[in-house]
């Protein structure tokens, strides 16, 4: 499996409860935590409201860049391939000014997949496009160079999620975001119309598959 889907993200889950509820490791820009490059949480906070946000999930937010970069740090963008290649050193995460960035990337995502196992986590819903925490879609080369480049494949921390059996999604992964929803909330209704990332018109369009 070249990128990190699940046709059924709750195929493989155990029905939670508050009890035992369902262990999630997120991204740490998306419980609204200040660990972007700039110090902010990139405006994706999660409000308060969220359905995420239930007795029957406990979230364990994580952030690899700032574990093993610091925070505020130079933009990380993978150099060379996905965060699989990056893994077993066939590529390199640069900053913008060609600093290499590998080392502290390879720490965090590490740390990342430690966290992920020592919490027993059931699954983990990752910022999409990050270097770090892409699940679907990567850059390709600096996203401060236009035209901005983009691949079909795994950030380096996703990457060592997969490699320790973590399931991963990503926050654009509608599809299996509302499979996940119905089963915690009954009462909401999945739109049957939804699409995760890989399946979006514009990433079929533009993106080849890089298994093909």
């Amino acid at each position: 499996m070249h990128l990190a889907h699940l046709d059924d993200p709750v195929a493989s889950l155990r029905r939670p409860s508050a009890a035992d509820p369902w262990r999630i490791l997120i991204s740490g820009c998306l419980m609204g935590l200040p660990v972007g490059v700039d110090a902010t949480s990139n405006g994706a906070d999660m409000p308060a409201d969220h359905w995420l946000r239930t007795p029957l999930v406990r979230l364990v937010p994580f952030c690899p860049e700032d574990t093993g970069i610091g925070t505020p740090r130079p933009m990380p963008d993978l150099d060379g391939g996905d965060g699989r290649d990056v893994l077993a050193g066939r590529a390199r995460v640069l900053g913008p000014d060609g600093e290499d960035l590998t080392a502290g990337m390879l720490t965090g995502a590490r740390a990342m997949a430690r966290r992920a196992l020592e919490e027993r986590v059931d699954l983990a819903l990752l910022m999409d496009r990050s270097a770090a925490c892409g699940t679907q879609v990567v850059s390709l080369g600096c996203r401060f160079v236009e035209p901005v480049r983009y691949r079909r494949g795994v950030g380096v921390a996703a990457a060592a999620l997969l490699e320790a059996g973590i399931p991963v999604v990503s926050q654009r992964d509608h599809r299996a975001l509302g499979l996940l929803r119905a089963a915690l909330h009954p009462s909401f209704t999945p739109d049957p119309t939804a699409l995760d990332h890989h399946r979006h018109p514009w990433v079929l369009a533009n993106l080849p598959d890089p298994a093909v």
